[in-house]
């Protein structure tokens, strides 16, 4: 094929994943009306705050409820396969790594998150419940990501054509992505936290947050991300660093970039230390966790595509 027609079919497949990724929110929006799920007394222990009776414990969750689970993880799977072949085929038509502006690098992440999602549920099966609220954020960003970010299939601007791109902005893709996770880890632990207040409180549970996993399981899985994914973004910072001086000739400028590369590291290693501290474990370890993934998030839309700097001829890291 030639570098035309691999940069159409990796535009068709960004459309295909799309596609599959709704039909999975659909399907697991479709696991939860339909299916229930048995929730273990353990599941149910009040996290970083007074201790919270167990709720009472719902009948199993049933075959067609196990089924359409089933269907939306095939789905995410397929879609997972289809965005990867997004980025392959525009590698492939530029003869370079796929991650040399905003829309490549943005949907490197999703990627991640996806693929990071899919590896936790395959080992705990329980967290197909989350599914819906992992795969819902996954095609908001897709739509807007090809709305306004996309571009062109083309080669890397000049200063981009070092092997630090492969070393540097590939492990701040990774670090991104399994910060995305951890994040709506976090913001489910809140709300299904609250839930469970309400339930000692002599509340019955319902709606989607009665079967979602309890908050402690939501709380290892927060956490567990982002200590997988703290070296990670730590490694991509001090990567970026020494890029930038053999490019600039300094290490560190205080770039907005680079500031809020660091404003995000402080972040996470204050979540870290909070999840570990007395006083902050549970909630007030959660939010913070909240605004890394929100300061992540700034660092790659307004810090890109408002601020000036030094990293602003390519929009990304």
């Amino acid at each position: 094929m030639s570098p035309d027609q691999l940069a159409s079919l990796s535009d068709s497949l960004f459309s295909i994943s799309v596609a599959l990724y709704s039909l999975a929110v659909v399907a697991f929006s479709a696991q939860l009306a339909f299916g229930r799920r048995a929730v273990r007394s353990r599941e149910l222990a009040g996290v970083g705050g007074p201790p919270v009776e167990p709720a009472p414990v719902p009948p199993a969750e049933d075959t067609k409820g196990r089924r359409w689970g089933s269907v939306a993880m095939a789905l995410t799977a397929l879609g997972a396969v289809a965005h990867a072949g997004v980025l392959v085929a525009r590698g492939v038509a530029t003869d370079r790594l796929p991650w040399g502006n905003m829309y490549e690098f943005s949907t490197a992440v999703v990627l991640v998150a996806v693929v990071a999602y899919v590896g936790l549920a395959l080992r705990a099966p329980v967290l197909r419940h989350i599914g819906l609220f992992v795969l819902a954020p996954v095609v908001v960003s897709m739509v807007l990501i090809g709305l306004f970010l996309y571009a062109e299939a083309g080669p890397l601007v000049a200063a981009l054509r070092s092997y630090w791109l492969a070393i540097h902005v590939s492990t701040a893709v990774i670090g991104f992505g399994v910060f995305f996770v951890s994040g709506i880890a976090s913001v489910l632990y809140l709300a299904k936290a609250r839930q469970e207040e309400q339930v000692a409180a002599g509340e019955e549970p319902e709606g989607l947050l009665a079967r979602l996993p309890g908050s402690a399981a939501l709380d290892r899985v927060a956490h567990r991300t982002a200590v997988f994914g703290f070296p990670i973004w730590t490694f991509a910072v001090i990567a970026g660093a020494i890029w930038a001086e053999a490019a600039w000739g300094r290490f560190w400028g205080w770039d907005p970039k680079e500031t809020w590369a660091f404003i995000a590291w402080v972040v996470y290693a204050a979540y870290l230390h909070a999840r570990t501290t007395a006083g902050w474990r549970g909630k007030p370890a959660a939010w913070v966790n909240v605004v890394g993934l929100l300061v992540m998030i700034f660092n790659l839309t307004f810090v890109n595509m408002v601020s000036t700097g030094l990293h602003s001829y390519a929009g990304v890291n």
